[in-house]
């Protein structure tokens, strides 16, 4: 369950997806000249120490692109280069945002959803009475009660308009750029999703063991 606070941010999630996602290798020939915040879907840290976010952005020529990422309340060690912008946050003061691909936790939470079956996390409000409509739901192709491994260290890369994420056991790739046509391979674990906009289940990411070369 995920704990939504009422708070001011500073930048906004807006602002900081406004300055990043442009810059970005993964966006191709997408015309990110303005983004608009079409959906967004959240996952749990088992710790609660780490805030996981994936927003969907419809670019100015009506793509849409998938931007996870991750909050911290402290600097990730050796995760400079991911680092998309610190952030105050009225109710948690500094936070650090960083790119999720990069991100362990991410990964793990990521991994547990294909694998699992699993879907987006139920938000709880800390503000009494508050409530929010989910407009954004995503589920993994695995079972209940799969195991998954257990995540270590984590590399990424861009490869056209996806990131692949390695890890010492298994491997997924995230689509950045959505195509809704895309069709995973046979016997491929998958995250498919629905927002506003999109009601047929479309392929958000494919995971396979890390030994798996098409990954």
């Amino acid at each position: 369950m995920a704990l939504i606070h009422h708070a001011q941010l500073s930048p906004s999630k807006a602002e900081m997806l406004g300055d990043w996602v442009p810059r970005q290798s993964w966006i191709g020939s997408a015309d990110a000249s303005s983004l608009e915040v079409v959906g967004a879907y959240r996952f749990d840290d088992p710790a609660g120490e780490v805030g996981i976010e994936t927003h969907l952005v419809r670019t100015a020529d009506g793509q849409v692109v998938q931007v996870p990422v991750t909050y911290r309340g402290a600097p990730m060690a050796g995760a400079e280069a991911s680092l998309i912008t610190t952030m105050q946050h009225s109710v948690l003061g500094e936070r650090w945002v960083y790119d999720a691909c990069a991100d362990p936790v991410y990964a793990s939470a990521l991994a547990t959803a294909i694998l699992t079956g699993g879907t987006e996390a139920e938000l709880e409000f800390a503000t009494p009475g508050e409530r929010r409509d989910v407009t954004t739901r995503v589920s993994g192709s695995g079972s209940p009660g799969s195991t998954v491994p257990v995540v270590g260290a984590v590399t990424c890369a861009n490869e056209g308009t996806a990131t692949v994420i390695t890890t010492a056991a298994i491997g997924i790739r995230v689509f950045r750029v959505i195509d809704p046509d895309r069709v995973a391979d046979l016997g491929s674990h998958t995250l498919e999703g629905t927002w506003p906009g999109r009601g047929a289940p479309t392929l958000l990411a494919i995971a396979h063991p890390t030994a798996d070369r098409d990954v």
